[in-house]
């Protein structure tokens, strides 16, 4: 039962994506109020590094909270490890923070899903959660921009093409 849920979520994820039609190019401009973001956290990665976020200012930072179990985040992944083999040697930057998911699942995860950018534990870390919250839904990625101000939210699924424009705009 649990395995045909999944599967649901999975073609529903699917069918979103496929369902965005590519809008005409047009000016993106923030759709957040361009509050700071508060980058004065270190978090440890699933390797057991510790990294400031503050580390990574002066970039355009994708800041994506997600979990192992989170459909959408399945769906929402390959698109950001396209983009960041696309545009890092711009400056863009991605960073993943798992809400909830224990080392050893996010090792596996991550070897799965040939994440190649920063994976940080956001399990036990509700001060960074907080700062950046409420978090009502998963996945929620920030777009923020080099002069550290949140420019994009989005909570639940986005489709490449979308994080793609706002990107561009900000690099």
């Amino acid at each position: 039962m649990q395995i045909s849920r999944i599967w649901k979520l999975l073609t529903l994820g699917l069918l979103l994506t496929f369902n965005f039609s590519q809008a005409e190019e047009e000016a993106v401009t923030c759709s957040e109020s361009e509050n700071k973001a508060n980058l004065n956290f270190t978090l440890q990665d699933m390797f057991g590094d510790q990294i400031s976020l503050s580390d990574y200012a002066g970039n355009v930072i994708l800041l994506d909270f997600w979990a192992t179990w989170c459909a959408p985040c399945r769906i929402e992944i390959p698109g950001f490890i396209e983009l960041l083999d696309k545009y890092e040697n711009q400056g863009l930057v991605i960073l993943g923070i798992s809400v909830d998911d224990p080392v050893d699942a996010l090792t596996l995860y991550a070897e799965e899903m040939l994440i190649d950018y920063p994976i940080l534990i956001g399990n036990g870390r509700d001060d960074v959660k907080a700062s950046f919250g409420p978090l009502i839904g998963f996945p929620t990625s920030f777009l923020i921009t080099k002069d550290g101000n949140i420019c994009h939210k989005h909570t639940g699924f986005a489709p490449k093409a979308q994080f793609e424009q706002e990107i561009l705009s900000l690099l």
